[in-house]
């Protein structure tokens, strides 16, 4: 069974980077102005979900 990840919804992201300064893994990077999750890096520790103030990032089994 797989693991859940986290997730980035591209439509709410506002690449403010929060999430990425906080990744333990360093899972998190950005592409076209977005936080985009390195789902072999994401331990799914919960914290990017906890830091984005909008809610743009989710839990999610791949």
């Amino acid at each position: 069974m797989e693991k859940p990840k986290a997730f980035v919804d591209k439509e709410k992201c506002l690449a403010c980077g929060g999430c990425i300064s906080i990744c333990p893994q360093d899972a998190i990077t950005t592409c076209s102005t977005k936080a985009v999750v390195n789902k072999e890096k994401c331990i799914d520790c919960s914290i990017c979900i906890q830091t984005c103030p909008i809610g743009a990032i989710k839990s999610e089994v791949y």
